[in-house]
């Protein structure tokens, strides 16, 4: 998952929580939108933390160097 994965979870996340109101009736049955929506936005920031550090870790490059005397 990347960085822009990240993002659209946490906005799904956030539009699920704070933008939508109310469900159909059907919906609401089987699923809670708060619910729903926290649950993206914690997936949405472990995904980011997560791209985050493994480009950190793809930049950093070690490089050895041998010499033959």
């Amino acid at each position: 998952m990347g960085i822009g994965i990240g993002i659209l979870l946490l906005v799904i996340g956030l539009i699920l929580l704070f933008a939508i109101k109310e469900f159909p009736a059907s919906v609401q049955e089987f699923v809670d939108p708060t619910t729903v929506g926290w649950i993206l936005v914690i997936a949405g920031v472990l995904s980011l933390v997560l791209a985050l550090v493994m480009n950190q870790r793809a930049r950093t490059t070690h490089v050895e160097e041998r010499r033959d005397i």
